[in-house]
């Protein structure tokens, strides 16, 4: 078995730190490279008490950290679920092939209501090997 299939062989990359975000900006993430990467990566949502409302997690890829050629794009597995006050306290994962982003990644929070949400996002993949 390769290093490759190893779990020691995939890289954790913060997006978002944790944040008690009371808005759309507060949970979006700044454009991130995924250049490094191969095959799939993981954007791992980490979810902690909504006050109330909901937050729907969306994803946009674009050529560089500008977002020239901005689009959104979805992960294998489909939309995630809105998060909610019922379903807050819980991790989510969106799966990407890397083949099918621009180069860059962004994590857009779309907070619906005034209340706060504890959130963060974290990608892991594995990077590519020379």
């Amino acid at each position: 078995m390769s290093l490759a299939n190893q779990m020691g062989a995939f890289t954790p990359l913060t997006l978002l730190n944790s944040v008690d975000a009371a808005d759309t900006a507060g949970a979006t993430s700044a454009y991130v490279a995924v250049t490094g990467y191969e095959g799939q990566v993981a954007v791992v949502v980490s979810c902690g008490v909504i006050d109330d409302g909901s937050l729907t997690i969306t994803f946009l890829t674009a050529e560089d950290g500008s977002a020239t050629g901005e689009a959104a794009i979805v992960p294998v597995g489909g939309a995630l679920t809105a998060i909610t006050t019922s379903n807050d306290v819980a991790p989510y994962i969106a799966v990407f092939n890397v083949s099918q982003l621009k180069g860059y990644l962004k994590v857009v929070g779309t907070k619906a209501s005034a209340g706060g949400v504890l959130i963060s996002y974290t990608l892991i993949g594995r990077k590519k090997t020379v």
